[in-house]
Formats: structure tokens, C-alpha cells, sequence
């Protein structure tokens, strides 16, 4: 796992949408012919291992799917999206949830967060461990590697101070899975568009139902690397266990939601994450030397 050097402390820009505190535009993942159809910033694609660890540990509440859409795809729900033959393709990335935080020395906004950021500490709370997805740990390596705009440069055009420490792409560079390499591992595709008929509009309207995501993180978990196919034996064991997933963040997404405000209007001290999330189990942080 490569790591890149990075001065995180006090932004947490890759983890947060914080387009709300700037006209900047900088909404790059709505740029070119595919456009998500959700409206979730920076959301960071897992691996088909990765989802499987998380669906083990009964944390299949911090995972979401992603669709596109795109022309001369598959119609659902009236959205024509992006498609493989056919069958709609997605990746499964980490929910963002409204939670009061305050990076870049602005005063608490309710802005949409990483489900495993610490409000407090604007810190991981899984970054020292296995789960800790390889896409966070080699940020921003890909970028450089491909010659495009990171998030660390973003917020410092934004809001001054100096993230990118280093801006020479690493030697040993996770593999980015990019074209036909990332189906079955990173780009997944839904056998069945039929069962999507009502979760692609609930996806748009931003109300997905804990059965829409276990149907795609199962979909996600059962795939096989390079190919299109599922194992419909294990897409059942996966949904069944995706369903039967509880933790401390379904109830901290819950309470999180029912607290907030109005996205990007002034919040509490994000302090209070200490009876919402580490109360309820969350793992904690380091803080900051």
C-alpha cells in the first residue's frame, strides 16, 4: 500500500463535499459524457476484496452504489445510463452523511462526510487498519500519475496553505484498474437490470432503501474479476448478509440525519460526534501532534 506525502491536518478536502464553501468551480466529477447520477462528491470506488471485508464486519451501511448516465445505454426509470452490453454498470464507494465539521479554519458547516470521518478530529477512523481502502491510502498517486488536478491543489486554490507536499507521482503505484481490467474488480455490472426498476429513481432523489444497497453490494461481492458474471449462489449469501448488517453507523447515519440542518448552514461544534458515533462504537482517532 503506497502513501502519499500529504498535509491532511485540518482539511480533510477528499473526504468532505465542501463545494458549499466556495463559488469555485469545482465539481469535477460531472465533466464528459458520463455523469453520475447521484449527487455525491468525490466518491471513492472500493474493490470487489474491499467490499467483501466490509460486508464481513457488518459495516455494509457505509457502502453505497454509483450509476452514470450516458447516451446509448440502458433505460431505467426513465435515466438512460451508462452500460456493458446491455446490463448498467456501478461501483460501490463509502456514504457521505450531513455531520458538523469545520475543515480549511472555517466555523462548523453541516456539509456531507465520509461516514468513517471524525468530525473532531477531521481523521479517519479506519485508517490504520486493513479496511482502509487502498483508492484513500495511495491519494493523491493516481492523480499525478495521470496528470490530473488533485483535491490537495483544489483546496489550495480554494483556501491558500500548502497540501501537496509532494507532487512526484510514486515509483510503486497500486494498480489504477482502468479499462476492461477493472470489471469484476472495481466496475461492476447488474445482471438483472429489472431489479433496478425503482432504486435508480430513489438513488436520483437521493433515498436509497438499505435493500437497494445490499442488491448492489451484492451484485459487487459475487462478481468475477475481468468478466461480467456473477455467482448467484454467493449474490444471495452477500445480500442476505448485507441486509442482516448492523454497527454503530447505521444508528450515527440515522442520528446524523435527523440532526442536521439544511446542507452548508452553520453547525454545532463538531464535538458532538463523541455521542453520535463514539459512543455507539465508533473506532477513534490519534489527533493531531
Amino acid at each position: 500500500m503506497v502513501h502519499m506525502e500529504v498535509n491532511c491536518e485540518g482539511c480533510a478536502g477528499c473526504c468532505i463535499d465542501w463545494r458549499p464553501l466556495t463559488d469555485a468551480d469545482v465539481d469535477h466529477e460531472r465533466e464528459g459524457p458520463y455523469t453520475p447520477l447521484d449527487d455525491t462528491y468525490n466518491l471513492t470506488p472500493l474493490t470487489r476484496t474491499e467490499i467483501r471485508t466490509f460486508l464481513a464486519d457488518g459495516t455494509a451501511a457505509a457502502l453505497t452504489p454509483r450509476f452514470w448516465s450516458a447516451a446509448d445505454g440502458v433505460t431505467i426509470d426513465g435515466h438512460e445510463l451508462a452500460a456493458v452490453g446491455g446490463e448498467p454498470v456501478f461501483f460501490v464507494g463509502l456514504r457521505k452523511v450531513p455531520k458538523p465539521v469545520g475543515p480549511f479554519d472555517e466555523s462548523p458547516h453541516w456539509l456531507r462526510s465520509c461516514v468513517f470521518l471524525d468530525p473532531t478530529t477531521l481523521q479517519c477512523r479506519i485508517h490504520d487498519e486493513d479496511r482502509y481502502p487502498d483508492q484513500c491510502a495511495s491519494y493523491p498517486g493516481h492523480n499525478l500519475a495521470l496528470d490530473q488536478e488533485t483535491m490537495c491543489e483544489r483546496v489550495e486554490a480554494s483556501f491558500g496553505g500548502e497540501r501537496l507536499l509532494d507532487d512526484d507521482p510514486p515509483e510503486e503505484l497500486d494498480d489504477l484498474l482502468l479499462g476492461p481490467q477493472a470489471l469484476g474488480e472495481k466496475l461492476f455490472v447488474h445482471p438483472d437490470p429489472e431489479r433496478l426498476d425503482g432504486l435508480i429513481d430513489r438513488l436520483v432523489d437521493g433515498e436509497l432503501r438499505p435493500e437497494d444497497r445490499a442488491e448492489c453490494i451484492a451484485v459487487a461481492a459475487a462478481s468475477s474479476p475481468a468478466t461480467t458474471a456473477i455467482d448467484e449462489e454467493h449474490y444471495e449469501q452477500y445480500r442476505e448478509r448485507a441486509l442482516a448488517s448492523t454497527s454503530w453507523i447505521d444508528d450515527a447515519i440515522a442520528e446524523w440525519t435527523d440532526r442536521s440542518d439544511v446542507l452548508a448552514s452553520p453547525a454545532p461544534i463538531p464535538d458532538i460526534a463523541a455521542e453520535v458515533e463514539d459512543d455507539r462504537g465508533a473506532p477513534g482517532t490519534s489527533g493531531w501532534e
